[in-house]
């Protein structure tokens, strides 16, 4: 992530679970403004989608698909995503439909 950093305080993600959330079947993705140069973004995955090892799994494979696609996203946002149960399972392009699809529905994409 070169124009990105980890979201690593509870705090913020606090704040960012208490804003509107956009969801689909694999993921729900909250965004909020940050006033800086830079996206934080941060990746839950619970415990109710299996042990650590599925967990991690779930996390690398949609921090890729972030990684990806990261000049696609336009700076200045806290990004949280969220793994629900279907993405466990899913093919990675499907993931990143989902991904980009709320990120657009949360207006966080650049126009182009």
């Amino acid at each position: 992530m070169k124009f990105s950093c980890a979201l690593k305080l509870n705090h913020i993600f606090r704040r960012l679970y208490a804003t509107s959330g956009h969801a689909n079947g694999y993921l729900v993705l909250y965004a909020k403004p940050n006033h800086t140069a830079t996206n934080r973004v941060g990746i839950t995955a619970s415990k109710k989608l299996g042990n650590a090892v599925v967990r991690n799994r779930v996390r690398r494979r949609l921090r890729e698909v972030y990684r990806l696609n990261e000049d696609r996203f336009a700076p200045g946002w806290d990004i949280v995503v969220v793994a629900r149960s279907r993405c466990i399972d899913a093919r990675f392009e499907k993931l990143t439909g989902a991904y980009l699809s709320l990120a657009e529905k949360a207006g966080i994409l650049n126009a182009q």
